[in-house]
């Protein structure tokens, strides 16, 4: 906690100048985008992955068939073949695994934690503000709840962008294939639900994962 302070503090000390009382705001992103960083290659191991799970398709399906009846020897199979060429079903869970330690970090900061940065603002909203408080203050077009309105458009444009990419690209015939597009737009509930900083984190981790996913799998 103390690390995810000082770090987030500093990054608000150097952005002061430029920001003003957004500074603080504005090193929430930045934190976002470094962590970001170091989970991209992660992230370009799991877009490997993805590839070569795609190629190894007909080979699982032959294995389908053959052991239509045999559960436990399917999944031996399948098992068998991934380590052959050397695929890890769970590849593509890591980058989001690694992400949850600074969410949950910045999330008991903002919730209580960090006497130092809790009185900070992004414009009118307080960062360990929620949409309720917003709401309760002056309503959805109220000064703080302006803010919302914003970081609500960003998400949606975010999580329609997101939305439309996956019903391409995944099996809509299935049922997790049609449920699987509609998931990006859960962080329109989050974003209402947590402290603005988090908020802020989900927004931009959001907006991140969706240009990732664009360019690596395209």
């Amino acid at each position: 906690m103390s690390v995810l302070t000082r770090t987030v503090g500093q990054l608000a000390d150097l952005l002061h100048p430029l920001f003003g009382t957004a500074a603080v705001a504005v090193a929430i992103v930045l934190f976002t985008v470094l962590v970001r960083l170091l989970v991209h290659p992660l992230s370009r191991a799991a877009a490997r992955g993805q590839r070569a799970r795609a190629r190894l398709q007909p080979r699982i399906a032959e294995l389908r068939k053959r052991y239509a009846k045999q559960p436990e020897k399917l999944s031996a199979a399948v098992l068998e073949l991934h380590a052959e060429e050397k695929v890890s079903p769970l590849s593509g869970l890591l980058p989001s695994l690694l992400q949850l330690p600074a969410f949950f970090l910045l999330y008991r900061l903002f919730s209580g934690g960090g006497d130092g940065l809790l009185s900070h603002r992004l414009f009118a909203a307080p960062l360990d503000g929620r949409w309720a408080d917003a709401l309760a203050g002056g309503g959805v077009f109220g000064p703080a709840g302006l803010v919302y309105v914003g970081l609500f458009a960003v998400v949606a444009v975010v999580a329609t962008f997101t939305y439309v990419r996956t019903r391409r690209t995944a099996a809509v015939a299935s049922a997790v294939g049609r449920v699987l597009p509609l998931m990006s737009f859960l962080t329109l509930v989050t974003v209402a639900v947590v402290p603005l900083a988090v908020a802020l984190y989900v927004t931009t981790s959001a907006a991140w994962s969706a240009v990732e996913r664009a360019l690596l799998y395209s």
